[in-house]
């Protein structure tokens, strides 16, 4: 199986496990508002710069993709007939890990999505924008017959002039007294095809994204995307054969209070990310 071009697709705690659970709730909710506000402490120039860090993620996960081609035999139709809501199962989260990545899925629809949402949260962080942290979490999330193939690719995506673009250094640094924000927060997941040993999922994401300090100007803002991951099964796990990405689809924003750099910069400090089980 290849990585796909099929249009751009790329707290409880466990009382046994110790590991983080995020449970998330069934569908519904209020309805969004009428308009939005100008948010205050942002300009359009800044916003317009913000959101363009989020464009060139999804294009260099696009570059990275260029060549492939859709994997033989694949369907988009889901693997139920039903819609399964985004809810909690009532299985214990994976109880391994591989490093920073969970590990140890279960070869079942469930495991396949909760391995989803884990590697989204991998692929799209600001590890890999590193050299060393990207050759580590391709090792560890992608298929062993994979790993040479997308390091080439997503050193090729990540090169140094795409990083100067988003105000990072060669190896991936932000300057002095900056922090750069890349965190991905899984809002659901879609179990598209399950067939042996291969699966093909979606994921539905938040993000932040951008610089934060005084002297950014690329501030952080938030993204919505939609992750494509092929998984295999391979080595006892479910591994990354390929995955794409797309925008959205993105709600209303809200007229939430825009915080200043150093307390957004304290926040991703002081509050870590979670292990996603389905």
């Amino acid at each position: 199986m290849s990585l796909s071009d099929d249009g751009g697709y790329g707290d409880n705690r466990g009382p046994e496990t110790g590991q983080t659970r995020t449970r998330l709730p069934d569908s519904g909710g209020d309805g969004y508002g009428s308009g939005r506000r100008p948010r205050a402490g942002v300009s359009s120039r800044n916003l317009v710069t913000a959101v363009g860090v989020v464009v060139l993620l999804i294009a260099a996960i696009a570059f990275a993709n260029r060549t492939d081609t859709t994997p033989s035999g694949s369907s988009d139709s889901p693997a139920s007939p039903h819609t399964q809501p985004t809810a909690p199962t009532g299985t214990k989260p994976v109880t391994g890990k591989n490093g920073t990545i969970a590990s140890g899925f279960a070869k079942t629809e469930q495991g396949a999505q909760s391995a989803a949402a884990n590697y989204a949260v991998a692929l799209v962080s600001a590890d890999i924008l590193k050299p060393n942290e990207r050759h580590s979490i391709v090792r560890k999330a992608f298929a062993p017959d994979k790993v040479d193939e997308m390091q080439t690719k997503l050193d090729a995506a990540y090169s140094p002039d795409f990083l100067k673009r988003l105000g990072l250094d060669a190896n991936g640094n932000v300057a002095q007294g900056m922090t750069y924000v890349s965190r991905t927060v899984p809002v659901g997941t879609k179990l598209v095809k399950l067939e042996g040993d291969t699966a093909i999922l979606e994921v539905w994401c938040t993000g932040l994204f951008g610089t934060a300090g005084t002297k950014s100007t690329t501030p952080v803002t938030t993204g919505w995307f939609t992750m494509r991951l092929q998984l295999k099964w391979a080595a006892g796990d479910w591994k990354v054969e390929g995955f794409s990405q797309k925008d959205g689809p993105a709600p209303v924003n809200g007229d939430n209070k825009t915080s200043g750099a150093d307390e957004i910069a304290k926040a991703v400090e002081q509050y870590g990310g979670f292990t996603y089980a389905r």
